[in-house]
């Protein structure tokens, strides 16, 4: 039976539906009121700019939220609503100034400490949160730490060690980098080798490419007329066990560097599905077959073997950017992109691509870029597995780098965090009359016993703040859930 794990809705999120009847008209402004309008509007001009720095706002989603961002604040706080009838002059709009000094580089003021212990020591009290609970929250763009409880304890972090594997990727491969997938020749051409890169997205348009383009190179050297080719493949990119410690999983594919749509033998992209047994060899002989479509006859059936030294390439695929996969990973808590990036980034550093030689790598490239891993495991990329550790402030302190405007490169896993009430694994969670809905973008962690959630939000005073909540020894996973989300909803500003 699969171990309860993130599993994201299977509705496609599409935001813009969710904004319908969120927002009215907005009020008639008196003349006597443009001043406060007027400061009003450069205080959310400078909002936004900040908003803007957090991430970019690119299409669809992203699109979505910021216009459901700009038609809430208007009428957030009462000071800024336009009365029925008849207001004395009003003072100066008071977010204006708020903003525009949140937006200095000085550090927090004391009153936000204390207003984070106010507002987080109750709610971590709450039994739903199982026998152990770490916590904290940072300033991103100091890096102070605001609010800590056990922040240095490594703890089961599950899926939101996910942001880890992401930040470790991007900073060996970078954003731009492709997976590929390649079809060799060795000789006279009469063996072709299909070579797994470690895609897991490889689809059956990607797969059909290949055998076209690989007609075309035998067709071009004549090979086609000297009778039927053999078709091989090869996965010794990867080592070690066949199978993440978990066993056989709908929640994951078998370990290999070459398989299609993720195993899945079903029609879904994202969460737990039926999984074949053996991706590899079903992506070959898959291939031979759209071979055979694109007119090369083939022998029997493909045979597991290396490309032979000295092969000329015939083909290639190549994956989305490595931004693009970081993004769906975090977004939808998707195990197989993890693990092929946390071997990716074994493979960049001169290791073998499996568990062990991802943890070690991992655990390198994070520890370079001097973040507090002490007592962290990288035991596997995905979370599955129970042997990782990792502290609610390494979390926080990965996020924090995300933001940083020196790391370009790791935008992505601030983008491809899902958000509340709209997308991923946290498309089901927080109402849409949440004050929360669209503010909070967090990953989710979820095994038996254990509950996490690590993300991001702006503050009231036009910060950005990461934070991390992490249990174990909880019982009843929806309860934990929601008492996490109050967690994070805690530091979202109030506008009932």
């Amino acid at each position: 039976m699969a171990e309860p794990v993130d599993e994201p809705s299977r509705e496609p999120s599409s935001p813009r539906d969710r904004l319908k009847g969120l927002t009215g008209a907005l009020p008639v402004v008196p003349d006597d009121w443009r001043l406060a309008a007027g400061s009003v509007v450069l205080g959310l001009a400078v909002a936004a700019g900040a908003v803007f720095a957090a991430g970019p706002w690119d299409s669809g989603q992203r699109t979505a939220e910021r216009e459901w961002a700009a038609d809430r604040a208007p009428v957030g706080d009462a000071a800024h609503r336009t009365p029925a009838a008849g207001p004395p002059a009003p003072e100066p709009a008071p977010s204006a100034a708020a903003v525009l000094t949140a937006l200095r580089a000085g550090g927090a003021a004391p009153a936000a400490a204390a207003g984070l212990a106010r507002s987080l020591d109750p709610l971590l009290k709450a039994p739903a949160l199982g026998t152990r609970t770490t916590a904290v929250v940072v300033d991103t763009a100091t890096g102070k730490q605001l609010y800590g409880r056990s922040a240095g304890t490594p703890m089961t972090p599950a899926s939101t060690v996910k942001i880890a594997t992401a930040v470790a990727a991007l900073s060996a491969l970078g954003p731009d980098h492709r997976i590929a997938t390649t079809v060799r020749g060795a000789g006279d051409l009469r063996t072709v080798t299909l070579v797994g890169g470690g895609d897991p997205t490889l689809d059956e348009q990607a797969l059909r490419g290949l055998a076209a383009a690989t007609a075309a190179s035998l067709r071009e050297a004549g090979a086609d007329r000297r009778g039927p080719v053999t078709v091989a493949y090869d996965v010794t990119r990867y080592s070690g066990p066949g199978h993440h410690p978990i066993g056989p999983n709908d929640n994951i594919a078998p370990m290999t560097a070459l398989m299609v749509d993720e195993a899945r033998l079903d029609d879904s992209d994202k969460g737990p599905a039926p999984r074949s047994s053996d991706p590899a060899g079903d992506a070959a002989r898959r291939f031979a077959g759209l071979l055979t479509d694109a007119g090369v006859k083939t022998t029997a059936d493909p045979r597991r073997q290396k490309a032979a030294a000295g092969a000329r390439t015939l083909a290639t695929h190549r994956s989305a950017p490595l931004s693009a996969l970081v993004e769906r990973m975090l977004t939808n808590s998707d195990n197989d992109i993890a693990e092929a990036l946390a071997r990716q980034t074994a493979l960049a550093a001169g290791r073998p691509g499996s568990f062990d030689g991802a943890e070690k790598a991992v655990a390198a490239q994070l520890g370079k870029a001097g973040l507090p891993i002490a007592g962290a495991r990288f035991a596997d990329g995905s979370g599955l597995d129970r042997g990782d550790r990792v502290s609610a402030g390494l979390l926080a302190a990965l996020l924090a780098r995300a933001a940083d405007p020196a790391h370009p490169e790791l935008r992505s896993v601030l983008t491809g965090l899902p958000v509340a009430g709209f997308s991923g694994t946290l498309g089901g969670r927080y109402a849409a009359t949440s004050d929360a809905a669209g503010l909070v973008r967090a990953k989710t962690g979820t095994l038996t016993g254990v509950n996490a959630l690590a993300g991001t939000v702006v503050s009231e005073d036009g910060r950005l703040l990461s934070f991390a909540f992490l249990t174990s020894g909880t019982t009843a996973p929806g309860a934990a859930e929601a008492a996490l989300d109050d967690l994070a909803g805690a530091l979202v500003p109030r506008t009932r």
